[in-house]
Formats: C-alpha cells, structure tokens, sequence
C-alpha cells in the first residue's frame, strides 16, 4: 500500500474533497471549503515529499514531471473512490493536490437538477456547456448528465477528458472514454477525431482555446450532442468568452454559429451550507429564439432581461438561486451575498427590495455529491450574518 492512501482513506472517512500536499508543511484537507492541517501528521521534507508522490505516478507522468515540473493523472483506490492529482514544484520542492472523485455517480435525481436541465439531455443535436470557478462541482454535474443519457438512450458516447474522472460504464449506450495525454493529444486532436467515431454524445472535458471551441461548434451544428465546460461564472459572460476569444472579421461568423447550436448553459457556483457541508446555486439558461436573436446580434448583456421573462420555462439568475436557499434556511444571507456576482440586486432581494426586478424562483439549485456534502447537519441559524428574517430587518429601506 502506498503511503498516501492512508490520506485518501482519510479523506473519503471525514468527507474531504482535496488534500493538499506541500514541501515543509504538513498535509491539508479541503473540508467544507476550508482548509484544515492534519495534526498528527508531521512536516514533509522535499525529499520525501518527491518520494511520496512519485509512488503513486505512473511511469509516463514521472517524465513529464521531472521534464517540465508539472503533471496530471488519475488515482484509483478500488472500492473506495478515484482522486485526480495534479503534480507541481514551487518555492518549496515538489508538491500535489489531489480532488477526491467520488465511486459512485448519483443520478440526475439524486442530485436533485432542475427538471429545465435534464431535458438537455434529451436533445439530438446542439452545444450545452456548464460553467463556474474551479471545484464548484462542474464534472459531478456533467457526471450526471452523462449518465442521465446512458440510462435512457441507445447510443454512442464518446468523452474526452484531462484526466479521466467519473467512469461510465456501458448501460443502454455504448461509452467510450479517452484521456488528453494518454489516449490522445489534446482535446482538439482528440475531438476532430471524434466526429470520425460515430458519435451521437461529445463530453468535452474543457474547452481550452479557439480551436476547439471552433471544432465543438462545428461538431453540435453536424447533428452531435456536445458538452463541455468553461471557467465563466454566468451565463452571459459565457457567452462573451466564447465569442472574444476569436478575432474580430471572424467574430460574426461565431455568433452565427453559436446562436444556431447553443442549447443551453448551466452556471453553477458552491456555497456553503448552515450546519456543514456546500450546496450548489445555479444559473440557468435556455437558448430559445429571443436568445438566439441576441447572440446572432452581438447583444448578449440583454440575455439576462431574457432569462428574467423565462421563468416558466425553467430558466434563471444566479441570484434566484441564491435567494431560494437563504429562504430555504440552507445558505446563511452573508454567505449567499459572497457567492453573489450581483451582490448589490441580491441585497435588494434579500431585504425585500419590491422595485428590484427577479425571475420567478423555481427548483434551480442541488447539493452535489462532492464528498463535502455529506457532511450535512441539521439547519441552524446562520451564525455571524443573522437569519433571513433578521437580514430583511436590518436592510428594509437601506436601498
């Protein structure tokens, strides 16, 4: 057994969701969002901290370590869960961080996503992406979405993935999973071959540069059903990033071609529950033809207005989102104001603000199976911000 699975135990005991491994420090957890030393763990020297980890490496990602001082691959502990591991030098020597990923893939229903995103997956065609910062639970969802489809299809699913994460195994599709610098390349590499392979589901694990966003959009515009992910915290700027990263004679040629395969797009950000454990807010949109006509026309900060008329069809802000789970007594107000991308609305919408305009709060948000989440409790009070109650009090008629 190698040392750091003793650590990996560890994690998956007390529900971590990253261990992180420095020169010189002792271990650290991820727990709840916060970071947390393990105490009866002693400080790692550089020597034996590039032992360590180097135990775990396979042989190819070795090289590239010592080749270039970085590394990412995926580590497996049977029966209890796989980790993805990132290697890196620093000031200190060699260090890792490693993201527990959970065995089992709960279900779209288990996660409780929105009923507007499930029916993504029923499409035959089109881009659908999920966005939002590092670790707010994008594969999990992406996860589910796969697996949504694996269990009601029958069809042919191809993921291309760095590294590896949850593993599908076939159901009523056939899946075929490939990892960027073991099975392939790179992500462009490895999706313009795909449309070779017969494809019917595209995961795209990140859409990394213009080349493939450009293939991505050519792939879901040729009768593909592409996913994917970008580090865009709404769904607007999602957009926009999409659309800037490409020079300008060629920019309304991609707003032709987004606002012709652009399904839908689910930003998602982690907040912190009352009485342990995080929670997902999301953001819902919906590319009908309102939507569409603003991509085509280079009007995507109108989107938002779109999406506050969409309620019914599922659609929603982030702050929606936000304002349903303080309500709900799961997220406290401070921690949702922090969560915020508008913190100045949610504040109006907290306090009761009447003139702020909202869409309708519908089932948008869902507590992710990341190992945090099981560390739930019963709810409380939030501490430090007050309740909801106490938070409308004190804000009725600052705005």
């Amino acid at each position: 057994m190698a040392w750091l699975d003793s650590l990996f135990n560890r994690m998956v005991e007390v529900g971590a969701s990253d261990l992180h491994m420095t020169s010189g420090r002792k271990p650290v957890l991820r727990l709840d969002g916060e970071m947390h030393p393990i105490e009866e763990c002693e400080a790692i020297s550089p020597e034996q901290m590039r032992q360590i980890l180097l135990e775990i490496t396979p042989s190819e990602n070795a090289e590239q370590f010592e080749l270039v001082h970085d590394t990412d691959f995926a580590y497996e502990l049977p029966g209890l869960a796989r980790f993805r591991a990132n290697l890196f030098e620093d000031n200190n020597g060699p260090g890792g961080v490693f993201r527990q990923i959970p065995a089992e893939i709960l279900t779209a229903e288990k996660l409780g996503i929105p009923p507007a995103v499930i029916d993504l997956c029923s499409l035959s065609k089109g881009l659908v992406l999920v966005t939002g910062p590092t670790g707010s639970g994008k594969s999990t969802t992406l996860a589910a979405m796969i697996d949504h489809i694996n269990a009601t299809r029958n069809e042919h699913i191809v993921t291309i993935e760095d590294p590896i994460e949850f593993v599908h195994p076939d159901r009523r599709c056939l899946v075929n999973q490939r990892e960027v610098g073991t099975h392939t390349q790179s992500f462009k590499h490895a999706l313009r071959a795909a449309l070779r392979e017969d494809p019917d589901v595209v995961l795209v694990g990140e859409l990394r540069d213009l080349e493939t966003i450009e293939i991505a959009l050519e792939t879901a515009e040729t009768g593909h059903l592409v996913f994917g992910t970008l580090h865009t915290a709404t769904a607007a700027s999602t957009v926009d990033r999409i659309i800037d990263q490409f020079t300008g004679y060629r920019q309304n040629q991609i707003r032709a071609m987004l606002s012709a395969s652009l399904k839908g797009v689910v930003a998602q950000t982690l907040c912190k529950k009352i009485g342990g454990g995080r929670t997902a807010a999301l953001e819902i949109l919906l590319v009908n033809m309102g939507v569409a006509s603003l991509i085509r026309e280079g009007k995507a900060h109108q989107i938002a207005s779109q999406m506050q008329m969409g309620g019914k069809a599922g659609m929603r802000l982030l702050n929606d989102s936000l304002l349903e789970l303080v309500q709900s007594g799961t997220v406290s107000p401070d921690e949702a104001l922090h969560r915020s991308v508008d913190r100045h609305g949610l504040r109006a919408l907290l306090s009761g603000d009447s003139t702020v305009s909202s869409a309708p709060v519908a089932a948008g948000s869902h507590e992710l199976a990341t190992p945090d989440a099981s560390q739930s409790g019963p709810v409380e009070k939030p501490s430090g911000g007050g309740s909801f109650e106490d938070f409308k009090r004190m804000h009725k008629g600052s705005n």
